[in-house]
């Protein structure tokens, strides 16, 4: 049976990252069915949900730090509030 509590377990995983003047919040939690969910929210409070969930918290931290590695912080970065059309 799922609970509440499992649908928002957040996984001790999560975590602030900064770098290149950026800082975004790794957000990691249980689905309620085993699997985790990535969301990535920077310092304007944007969101990136990836689409698929993963097997275990490590893979999902696992997948944001590759993303922050290779890509850059600034690709999980938004707009500022006073910037959006």
């Amino acid at each position: 049976m799922t609970t509440e509590d499992d649908i928002h377990l957040l996984s001790p995983l999560s975590q602030h990252v900064e770098r290149d003047g950026h800082s975004v919040r790794i957000d990691i939690y249980g689905n309620g069915s085993g699997a985790w969910i990535l969301d990535v929210v920077d310092e304007y409070n944007n969101s990136t949900v990836w689409d698929n969930a993963f097997e275990t918290d490590q893979f999902a931290l696992d997948e944001a730090m590759r993303t922050i590695d290779t890509d850059g912080i600034g690709t999980l970065v938004g707009d500022q509030p006073n910037q959006r059309n």
